[in-house]
């Protein structure tokens, strides 16, 4: 914060500005447990291009969750197992950071 005192009218007046350039925008996630199958985590920091589930969507080991850019390539996050989408907790042009939580499911024939 900057603190200025000026005068008008001989009454001296204190401003405060905020420089909210320097806040941070870094959102804080939750990481993946690579030990859990229904957790999918960032294979690498990325950029969300697209989100193609939704929460509640079906999907079979191999499809397509979401699309990543790292360095000028575009990668596919695919689901590891066969199941249902429980949460999403990415959005297009988002920034993740490595295993950063993206997706968690619920394995086919679990409980």
């Amino acid at each position: 914060a900057v603190v200025s005192t000026q005068s008008t009218g001989g009454e001296p007046k204190r401003i405060t500005v905020t420089n909210r350039s320097t806040e941070s925008s870094v959102k804080t996630r939750t990481k993946a447990d690579p030990k859990l199958k229904n957790q999918v985590g960032a294979p690498m920091s990325a950029s969300v291009l697209e989100v193609r589930v939704s929460p509640g969507s079906k999907v079979a080991a191999g499809d397509t969750l979401c699309l990543l850019s790292a360095m000028k390539m575009e990668m596919i996050v695919a689901s590891p197992v066969a199941g249902t989408v429980t949460a999403v907790e990415v959005a297009g042009g988002e920034s993740v950071s490595a295993q950063d939580l993206l997706f968690t499911l619920k394995i086919e024939g679990s409980s």
